[in-house]
């Protein structure tokens, strides 16, 4: 079959790689569509030490089962892949289980290929009225389902009733935006550096959108909510200080692991700082029915190539010559 190799920092090749095969409880999935995913980027650039070349990357995927009872099925995977047993899985927060592995990194290659071997118990199920590039949008959204869905649960404003600020522009950004208007949080800002994606908030419907170095970009103290998809120290700076009073902060993105935190600040004003990793279960089930049923728009801010333009696209996003907050990628049919 044909895939997407990553061989080295700024090296990615379309080329034959032997079928997939699966075991015990695996199926084989035809893929449909895979997005470009930032962890796809850091490991592209070499930044990603449990992403070792040579591998096929990509983890955000739908396609249709090509073996056993369940052939036929259009679905979307689930990429995390836990054990079912430990305290976390039965608890209902499989995302951070012990054993967990995820597609894309070693033992478990990647999506960006023509086929692809996962659990069965992986699968979710999509309506006819999604089709396989958008609903490859579905695991970049449940992270932003499960992102805002904690800050639902931390804030001491009903969502609603606050203003929200979401730090990044990408998918998992723009994402945590469109699932802040579902619950019905109408002031939601979105602080994103690059001019094009700036575009892209705007025409998806958010009207207050800035670039977070203007020092005067971002009022201090104005939000309840706040969504750090970047994670880096610029955006955890930013977002501590533009937290109000008693707001909550959701940091969901993996730039770095260091500085940019105002402790003193975060302590004298009683913010919440809340972690929050990937999704469960029913995030990814919640996320695939508000797609279908219209809740997250019209999800029109993705690009589309051709897997075998998988260099060229990555390079791309590298340089940010792309107003897409996704590009989805099609393998050959």
């Amino acid at each position: 079959m044909k895939a997407l190799v990553y061989t080295g920092p700024e090296s990615i090749s379309f080329q034959d790689v032997p079928d997939p095969e699966p075991v015990s409880d695996e199926v084989i999935v035809n893929v449909g569509s895979v997005g470009i995913c930032g962890s796809d980027m850091h490991a592209y650039l070499g930044h990603d030490d449990r992403r070792p070349a040579p591998l096929i990357l990509g983890h955000e995927a739908a396609g249709v089962v090509a073996n056993g009872a369940g052939a036929g099925r259009r679905v979307v995977i689930n990429p995390l892949v836990t054990c079912g047993r430990c305290r976390d899985c039965l608890g209902g927060r499989s995302n951070l289980c012990a054993s967990r592995e995820i597609i894309s990194m070693p033992p478990r290659p990647g999506a960006f290929a023509e086929k692809i071997v996962v659990p069965e118990r992986n699968l979710i199920d999509i309506p006819d009225n999604l089709d396989f590039t958008h609903a490859a949008l579905a695991e970049p959204l449940a992270t932003s389902w499960h992102a805002v869905m904690l800050a639902d649960r931390h804030s001491a404003r009903p969502t609603a009733e606050g203003r929200a600020l979401v730090m990044g522009g990408g998918a998992v950004g723009l994402g945590a935006a469109l699932a802040l208007r579902a619950l019905g949080c109408m002031d939601v800002s979105v602080a994103e550096t690059n001019p094009l994606r700036r575009a892209t908030a705007l025409k998806a419907g958010f009207t207050n959108v800035v670039d977070p170095t203007d020092v005067d970009a971002i009022n201090p103290g104005f939000a309840d909510i706040i969504i750090d998809a970047v994670g880096i120290k610029p955006t955890r700076q930013a977002a501590v200080r533009a937290a109000r009073p008693d707001g909550v902060i959701v940091h969901v993105g993996l730039g770095d692991g260091v500085d940019g935190f105002d402790a003193r600040r975060l302590t004298l004003q009683e913010i919440a700082m809340v972690g929050a990793y990937t999704y469960t279960m029913n995030d990814f089930r919640a996320t695939v029915a508000a797609m279908a049923s219209g809740a997250l728009g019209t999800l029109d801010w993705i690009e589309v190539r051709p897997l075998a333009e998988g260099p060229l696209a990555f390079a791309d996003l590298l340089a940010g010559r792309t107003a897409a907050a996704k590009i989805v990628l099609h393998p050959p049919s």
